[in-house]
């Protein structure tokens, strides 16, 4: 009887230990989970703010390109150097305008083209020049396979000197502009027309963009890289632009202008911004690229950021992969 009443309690003392034991583990087990759900709302907390924060897009995605009229200076001072720099902004794609007797920037071709190359860029179109003067047959054979050697889409005609700023001389300019680009056509390479505000001045009834230039140059052999802040200086709308010729537009030039300005026509310099930073609403203008035509894009600064070169370039390249591209 003692043994059985022994044994009973001790199986008692036994249940009421394990069931002490069972809570003490229950309640370490709990405090052990809340621990852990802390740590792990922490851990979530601070992956969202860093860890699992979605990485910003590759600006050379965005196929952002460069006039490299905007660094004259510092490509002449150091071309290697200045083109690393240029790369590690984010800008992709080229526009040269240093083309020499077969040499750009010094640099034969293929040698140029390598090192553009080996910083992840491409080289799309150069500014080369055919002035009143003309141009031989010989000169612009040279001029189309030196550019066509380094796989160049486009040759642009860049500028008209104040001088050659007649109505005889635009068609005479356009005539041989005309023949320029039958011989680039034959490497493969499309030829076209940088405008400034100059060609929209009304010359005794006659605007020189509208009245000759569109309808004088051959639309297969002569493309038309609008710069949209020289149209709007001009008192232009590119979009009214775009829809009057639709399709002859394959460039566009990026550069932004702080003031909104009566038309005018002197090649005044002193307004250019950073692209995003002044007044051109670029968002609305490339709703109507297609239209257009367009095929590339360039930044450009004629003043070279007055100083600030790479400090504006980077302003213009934050803007359009954050604001105006997206």
């Amino acid at each position: 009887m003692y043994y059985i009443y022994g044994l009973i309690t001790q199986t008692k003392h036994l249940f009421t230990n394990q069931q002490k034991l069972s809570t003490m583990s229950r309640m370490h087990n709990r405090r052990d989970f809340f621990k852990l759900s802390a740590a792990g709302a922490l851990g979530l907390a601070v992956m969202g703010q860093y860890g699992c924060a979605p990485a910003a897009p590759d600006r050379k995605s965005f196929g952002v390109g460069l006039q490299l009229y905007t660094v004259r200076d510092a490509m002449a001072a150091d071309v290697p150097g200045t083109l690393k720099k240029i790369s590690d902004l984010g800008y992709k794609n080229l526009e040269l305008a240093s083309y020499a007797d077969g040499k750009f920037y010094g640099f034969a071709p293929k040698e140029f083209k390598k090192m553009v190359s080996d910083l992840g860029m491409d080289i799309i179109s150069s500014h080369t020049s055919v002035e009143s003067k003309g141009i031989t047959m010989d000169s612009a054979k040279l001029m189309a396979d030196s550019h066509a050697e380094m796989g160049v889409k486009y040759c642009i005609q860049p500028w008209v000197n104040e001088e050659d700023r007649t109505i005889e001389k635009f068609k005479q300019m356009i005539g041989d502009w005309n023949q320029v680009g039958k011989v680039m056509k034959e490497v493969g390479i499309q030829f076209g027309y940088h405008n400034h505000n100059f060609e929209f001045k009304n010359m005794d009834g006659i605007v020189p963009y509208y009245d000759i230039f569109m309808p004088e140059m051959d639309k297969d052999l002569i493309t038309m890289e609008i710069d949209l802040f020289w149209v709007s200086k001009a008192g232009q709308d590119p979009v009214e632009m775009f829809n009057k010729y639709p399709g002859r537009f394959q460039l566009f030039h990026f550069k932004d202008m702080y003031h909104k300005q009566d038309p005018f026509f002197d090649v005044i310099k002193d307004d250019i911004s950073p692209v995003g930073a002044g007044v051109i609403d670029f968002k609305t203008i490339m709703k109507s690229k297609d239209i257009a035509g367009m095929k590339y894009f360039f930044v450009e600064d004629d003043n070279q950021g007055n100083g600030k070169t790479f400090e504006t370039l980077e302003t213009s390249i934050s803007n359009i992969t954050t604001k105006i591209l997206v």
